[in-house]
């Protein structure tokens, strides 16, 4: 679901840059310039190309606003302190060398993990 809106997003972020680009501005830098000779006057076309940067617009909104009840509605931790540093490891407690006035915080559990657990090898010499 939230791979379609994504996709349907960037086809309407690149639509409205498109339609954007292709309106007359003042110094008529990109515009669709001007003769009489093609299917529509220039009214007529500033006319078609507003409508549908508005149309777009809403899109936009509307696809942003979806992408942001999708991101909300996941499945994560509600906070980066809940998460445990190491699946599967359990909370902190006093055997594993934390004094009583420590903590037992997330600065605990880094000093913990760095320590090595296991034989050591001898430094070469």
């Amino acid at each position: 679901m939230e791979t379609v809106v994504i996709v349907i997003h960037l086809m309407v972020v690149l639509a409205l840059v498109l339609v954007v680009l292709l309106q007359r501005s003042e110094g008529g830098a990109l515009g669709i310039g001007g003769g009489g000779g093609g299917l529509m006057s220039s009214r007529g076309t500033a006319n078609v190309l507003t409508r549908a940067t508005a149309v777009l617009a809403v899109a936009f909104f509307a696809t942003s606003l979806t992408l942001s009840l999708i991101a909300r509605n996941e499945d994560r931790p509600a906070s980066i302190l809940d998460a445990s540093p190491v699946a599967g490891e359990s909370a902190p407690s006093a055997a594993d060398g934390e004094t009583e006035g420590g903590s037992g915080g997330v600065l605990d559990d880094l000093k913990r993990l760095n320590q090595p657990s296991g034989p050591e090898v001898p430094a070469a010499q």
